[in-house]
């Protein structure tokens, strides 16, 4: 297997998601060129974790796949270039391949291999295994490395930080004050979005109990965190837009927790290793929920509409960690 090129066209979160099985398949084939084909951003991605990647090639969209538009005038020229490619494997990471598997199998390909579901086309039983929709999505990918004989390299997500990202916050000139909180209220999906109010009454906790409250977010975003600000009875530092990916790193680095929905920045935090409690407005907690529950803690809103009980998980959380920072009286912010 000298070129492998992994099909994963998704956003932030999921590509995170899936590093420890790329961390199985780098260690099986060190000497192996892979290549990411995914959206744009993926090409920052791939610098990002270049001891595991070697190039990146974007992926211009397909007909049924909802991530970008697709400009189907493109279609021939890419999958021309996926065939003089010549991969001796292309892995489906994409989903259960009701619709990528035809469109893989027309890269040309030595081998492919991924998901499939029963009721759809297998390019190879041998290589594809039925897509295992009950379990979390870093394990799906691991199981998949495990059924092609690759062994794993631990469970654990990663985010590597670089000088520049560490530049980048400092150059932000954000006025940070230790022990701060980031609070994400922002998430790609508004179906996944926390209310406003909701976020500000535990932010307000957090604040009572000397924190600094640090709403993040991009500029797009500007609005919920303008609305969180408003519903606050105390004070908070609104850095919308003011941070790229790797400054947001660098940031959630330094901070003694986060409060967010379950959006990529989640995910951010527990490859940092930075305590969570993550908000899941979607059903599927038992999928995004980070696999450190000591660390993380991930509340199902569908289950449990208790900000209360959020509240204590933050709160607990912070106590429980609070050997990291001496965390000032709150009279000294006033």
């Amino acid at each position: 297997m000298k070129k492998i090129g992994i099909f994963r066209a998704l956003q932030l979160g999921d590509m995170l998601c899936s590093i420890p099985a790329v961390r199985a398949l780098r260690a099986a084939h060190p000497d192996a060129h892979i290549t990411l084909l995914g959206l744009p951003w993926g090409k920052d991605l791939v610098q990002r974790f270049n001891r595991y990647f070697n190039a990146f090639i974007h992926f211009p969209g397909f007909p049924g796949l909802p991530e970008q538009e697709v400009d189907v005038s493109r279609l021939p020229e890419f999958f021309t270039a996926m065939q003089q490619q010549e991969f001796d494997l292309v892995l489906q990471m994409q989903g259960n391949g009701s619709i990528v598997n035809p469109m893989v199998a027309l890269m040309g390909a030595r081998h492919t291999a991924g998901f499939w579901r029963k009721a759809d086309y297998c390019p190879n039983p041998d290589y594809y295994i039925e897509y295992p929709g009950d379990v979390p999505e870093v394990m799906r990918h691991l199981v998949l490395m495990q059924h092609l004989g690759i062994p794993w390299q631990g469970t654990y997500l990663e985010f590597p930080l670089t000088a520049q990202d560490h530049h980048d916050l400092a150059a932000a000139g954000l006025p940070l004050r230790q022990p701060y909180v980031c609070v994400h209220p922002g998430s790609r999906g508004v179906w996944r979005q926390w209310p406003p109010a909701a976020f500000a009454a535990v932010a307000d906790s957090i604040a009572e109990q000397g924190y600094q409250v640090v709403l993040t977010g991009t500029a797009a975003e500007a609005s919920i965190l303008d609305a969180v600000a408003g519903h606050m009875r105390y004070p908070a530092l609104n850095t919308a837009g003011q941070t790229n990916l790797g400054a947001m790193g660098a940031l959630l680095k330094d901070c003694a927790l986060l409060l967010s929905n379950c959006t990529g920045v989640a995910h951010m935090a527990d490859a940092l290793q930075t305590p969570s409690v993550v908000i899941s407005m979607d059903g599927e907690a038992y999928r995004w929920a980070a696999l450190d529950t000591t660390l993380h803690r991930t509340i199902d809103w569908t289950k449990q509409k208790d900000i209360q009980k959020v509240k204590t998980a933050v709160l607990s959380l912070l106590q429980e960690r609070g050997n990291r920072f001496t965390v000032p009286p709150l009279a000294s912010f006033s």
